[in-house]
């Protein structure tokens, strides 16, 4: 396909409009971060003295160490279950063609179209009812569930677009299902699986509501669910308030800065294809 240089142009300057309406608001939280904790800032201005110990008090009296900690434990969890759960169904639905596997992906298709905050209310009692209240598998359980059907269509779409004269081969050479599966599809699906792996550390890192309405104590919750818990000690400090939601969040941009290759070479390969 030819681009014109009209359309490189304006293809430009969409991405530049785009940048600047990202950065700004870190760059505004940044500013009012530094500001002195005892002041209210208004608007975006670089504080002529910054007060970088901000964000030592945030860390130390917030306990963000020990938010973090609760985060990767149940980060640890989520994404390996999910990413194990989604691979195998993921290959059943997409490669062997199984028996009702159309029925059951419009199923899963019709799992995404559930609104998350309709299910909270059922979560709330179910959770009840098996005595994980309060606890971080009351957060883990719930979202490797929620996950499913993005996941397993997510997966399925690469094994569907993987031709299917490897698999013949593997067969014809004595391969027996599980072999070529761990020796030919799981190579091949590394890019889809990184993928898949940064989208669920993003979106359990960043979970909020699930955490707050199932978890009381702020410490075992994530480091997003936890902002409440920021709010509560510095609603009257919105620079250490600042200061922690962007102690918050720099991991998650970290992760995506660092794996954005692996995230573009997903989607270039057709991972969402199919």
């Amino acid at each position: 396909m030819i681009v014109n240089k009209s359309e490189v142009i304006i293809g430009r300057i969409v991405l530049i409009v785009v940048l600047v309406l990202t950065v700004i608001p870190i760059v505004n939280m940044l500013s009012a971060a530094l500001q002195p904790a005892d002041r209210n800032p208004t608007g975006l201005s670089w504080p002529t003295d910054p007060q970088w110990g901000n964000f030592v008090t945030a860390f130390e009296t917030g306990h963000v160490f020990q938010l973090m900690g609760s985060s990767l434990f149940i980060v640890i969890f989520v994404v390996p279950l999910c990413l194990l759960f989604a691979t195998l169904a993921g290959y059943a639905l997409g490669n062997l063609r199984m028996k009702g596997g159309r029925f059951l992906f419009i199923f899963l298709l019709l799992g995404l179209t559930i609104p998350f905050e309709a299910l909270i209310i059922p979560l709330y009692y179910q959770i009840q009812s098996m005595g994980l209240l309060n606890s971080q598998w009351a957060i883990i359980l719930p979202l490797i569930g929620l996950y499913m059907p993005f996941s397993v269509i997510w997966m399925r779409a690469h094994f569907v677009s993987v031709p299917q004269e490897l698999s013949e081969a593997a067969r014809v050479d004595g391969a027996t299902t599980l072999q070529e599966f761990r020796r030919i599809q799981l190579p091949l699906a590394r890019p889809a699986l990184s993928a898949l792996a940064i989208l669920l550390f993003l979106w359990t890192w960043n979970q909020f509501l699930l955490p707050v309405v199932l978890v009381s104590d702020p410490l075992k919750r994530t480091v997003a669910g936890a902002l409440t818990f920021f709010q509560g000690q510095y609603s009257s400090s919105l620079p250490l308030l600042n200061a922690g939601a962007l102690i918050i969040i720099v991991p998650t941009i970290v992760v995506f800065v660092i794996f954005q290759r692996q995230f573009i070479t997903a989607l270039l390969q057709g991972a969402v294809k199919g």
